[in-house]
């Protein structure tokens, strides 16, 4: 139950957090907060598996409040850089949007040609990572969660290394329960995180997740479930997300819909055609 103080927060005992951190305004609270730097770092190294694993970043796009003050939806990215000119972008998508995959390839290659300064040669260009979490499938017939995009010779096998990576997560493909957490990869820790952390409270996602940058996260969802301020934006948010799930639902089932209308309707035109066709062999004959 609920109980408020004069801090601006309340007071949630023995129920879970019910903050789902894939909502917009949760994903970049915990992972665009430059005080939760420990949080970003190991979900970059998690999905990345890089030779030389990141140490540190700089968050380019902090969390800022003035990014969530109207309804409407917006790709809101973290975006990161660390000491070497790398630079790493995280999204969340909670559905398939139209044209999802040309938008992936056309930011990635943005932010990689963005890199350069009038007079500057390709010599200062670093390597782009751009990440999509995404809670849908994209591909049905795929069956890896996780998929990887490089630039790559199908010939030779031979990779431009050090370019653009374009990497995918499909959280849905992630069926993992609390008991195969202590065996499970990094990457299918946070997934987890990511899709139940709602139906825990704090103190046992604490004991699932020892490690300080997951505390990080557990905190920063923990401070929008107390915090009114937090609470309310996070609740405009998901509604806004919600809706605008709706309203897609609502054009597909339309365009299935008159799909079937049309095939209906070709169909009568063919039956019609097919019995003139043997009306005239008859004569014909």
């Amino acid at each position: 139950y609920w109980s408020s103080s004069n801090s601006g927060y309340q007071t949630l005992k023995s129920m879970p957090l019910g903050i789902r951190p894939i909502v917009d305004f949760a994903f970049k609270k915990m992972f665009g907060d430059p005080n939760n730097r420990l949080a970003l770092v190991s979900l970059l190294n998690a999905i990345l598996e890089l030779p030389s694993p990141i140490a540190d970043v700089t968050i380019e796009n902090p969390f800022n409040y003035q990014d969530f003050l109207d309804d409407k939806l917006s790709i809101l990215d973290v975006k990161a850089m660390d000491a070497t000119g790398a630079v790493f972008d995280i999204e969340m998508q909670l559905s398939v949007s139209s044209g999802l995959v040309k938008r992936l390839v056309f930011y990635g290659c943005e932010l990689f040609v963005g890199q350069l300064s009038q007079g500057q040669d390709y010599t200062h260009l670093n390597p782009v990572y751009s990440i999509c979490i995404l809670d849908a499938l994209l591909w049905e017939e795929n069956a890896a969660g996780h998929q990887r995009f490089r630039l790559v010779d199908v010939e030779n096998a031979r990779i431009l290394e050090n370019i653009l990576e374009i990497h995918l997560l499909e959280l849905p493909r992630y069926t993992l329960s609390e008991s195969d957490l202590p065996e499970a990869s990094q990457v299918e820790r946070w997934v987890f995180l990511l899709r139940h952390a709602q139906d825990y409270d704090a103190d046992p996602l604490r004991r699932l997740f020892p490690e300080v940058a997951f505390q990080q996260a557990i905190q920063s969802n923990e401070t929008i479930a107390l915090k009114t301020e937090d609470k309310q934006m996070y609740d405009i948010r998901e509604k806004a997300a919600r809706d605008h799930q709706w309203l897609i639902n609502g054009a597909r089932k339309e365009g299935r819909q008159e799909g079937r209308q049309e095939g209906r309707q070709e169909g009568r035109q063919q039956g019609r055609l097919a019995a003139l066709r043997e009306s005239l062999v008859e004569v014909l004959a």
